[in-house]
């Protein structure tokens, strides 16, 4: 390696580490491919939420994986704050692209109390929540509500991507359509967009049909980027992933 980092990771399953296995591998393949030893330091949210953000201090990028569930939120939600106002490289996937968003919402935006309704159903801004139908892939619509199936109600698998020209996303991609694998049933309420946007949110991404929010990216950051999907679950040895591997780049010169 030519150089050495220290990443963070703010995640809810540490008591089981098999659950950010492709996260890791991921972020090895864009360390072979970038000549980075990424030194991987494992934070539970929890632990932010009972003794602060100063146990990010140190961090060259700051990484808040998926996850489900109300336990460690604010956690990963102080962290994407913590990224936010300290310049560092965030990447944010799935439900820290969520933490992302609240962050923004309350910290921003000036919407208090903004939360996810999967967190808190009564949340005065619901900044995300269960969206009742999107359009596949295949162009099909696809319903879904409160009381379905958990399983059956989730986004899963490939699904495409389209790319602001003038995004950062765009350029490490290097393509205006991606296709990349979802796992989630909540989604960015696109009626709070264009108050994000105003707080300083770019929408870099939307799904095919443009009615969900896939990509953000923040104005005046050097490097924070979150993603709806699960870009880990394409990376390659050979080929690493361009999110992980311009996200290491991105450490490296902080």
């Amino acid at each position: 390696p030519k150089s050495a980092i220290t990443l963070k990771m703010v995640g809810k399953y540490m008591d089981l580490m098999d659950a950010y296995k492709s996260l890791n591998e991921a972020i090895i393949h864009a360390g072979i491919h970038t000549r980075t030893k990424v030194n991987i330091e494992f934070l539970d949210a929890e632990e932010i939420e009972e003794k602060g953000v100063s146990l990010l201090s140190g961090a060259d990028a700051i990484l808040v994986p998926g996850g489900f569930g109300q336990r460690g939120f604010e956690g990963k939600i102080s962290a994407a704050r913590y990224s936010r106002e300290n310049a560092i490289p965030y990447l944010g996937i799935c439900y820290g692209l969520h933490a992302a968003i609240i962050d923004i919402a309350r910290n921003v935006a000036n919407l208090e109390l903004a939360n996810s309704t999967e967190v808190n159903p009564q949340t005065p801004h619901p900044v995300i929540a269960l969206i009742t139908e999107w359009t596949d892939a295949h162009g099909n619509r696809i319903s879904r509500d409160q009381d379905s199936d958990l399983g059956g109600t989730m986004r899963m698998g490939e699904q495409e991507c389209k790319l602001t020209y003038d995004s950062l996303t765009f350029q490490i991609y290097g393509e205006s359509l991606v296709r990349e694998r979802h796992r989630h049933r909540y989604e960015v309420n696109a009626g709070y967009v264009r108050a994000l946007e105003e707080a300083g949110l770019i929408v870099a991404g939307r799904s095919q049909d443009d009615s969900l929010v896939e990509v953000i990216e923040l104005k005046n950051h050097p490097w924070f980027v979150a993603c709806q999907f699960h870009p880990e679950f394409t990376s390659t040895p050979r080929q690493g992933h361009p999110l992980f591997k311009s996200f290491i780049q991105a450490a490296n010169k902080k």
